[in-house]
């Protein structure tokens, strides 16, 4: 869901709650969650216990063990986070940020199925970039606190990997890492 098409008002209603980064948000079983201002991350894990991120959400995004299926289901705060609440029952209003769900989802695997891991991670900058990038005089900021291993849970590849084509990427003149945490997509 783009911001223009946000009405508040359909929403002004519902419970809001606040999360700090990092802080885990309670799953409800029904209904959805609505993120009002921050970012998420939703995850899941592999057989063997390994975190498999299932995608990053932001301010329109409705998250909720309802629109994934997976479980186990677990909504993890990116930044400072503000959520509501829309109960099962009135889901039907929300379909604007379930079809949104939706195309990010397939955006996303799509993403995941790219042979060349350069192009991957680089395809996974660019999303977020578009999501929760802004622009600063040397190209677009991802105001996010990545670490390279939740780069690696996103990718299916390993940190050490992460680490090696985020070097390269660098190196190239297409990413500027020279705030900690901080990743810019370089205007060349």
């Amino acid at each position: 869901m783009t911001l223009s098409t946000y009405t508040p008002g359909l929403y002004a209603s519902f419970r809001h709650q606040t999360f700090s980064p990092r802080q885990l948000v309670p799953v409800p079983s029904k209904g959805l969650l609505r993120i009002e201002r921050g970012a998420v991350r939703t995850v899941t894990w592999g057989d063997r216990g390994t975190a498999i991120t299932l995608g990053y959400w932001g301010v329109g995004d409705a998250v909720g063990h309802s629109l994934s299926g997976v479980q186990p289901y677990q909504i993890e705060c990116k930044t400072h986070v503000e959520m509501s609440y829309i109960p099962a029952n009135l889901c039907d209003r929300s379909l604007d940020e379930i079809f949104a769900h939706v195309q990010q989802t397939q955006e996303f695997f799509c993403m995941l199925r790219t042979e060349s891991l350069r192009d991957r991670l680089l395809q996974l900058l660019v999303l977020l970039g578009k999501k929760f990038g802004r622009q600063v005089a040397q190209g677009l900021l991802i105001d996010l606190r990545l670490t390279h291993q939740e780069i690696s849970e996103s990718l299916g590849i390993t940190r050490i990997t992460v680490t090696r084509l985020m070097c390269r990427l660098e190196e190239e003149g297409i990413i500027d890492r020279s705030r900690p945490q901080y990743i810019v997509l370089t205007s060349r």
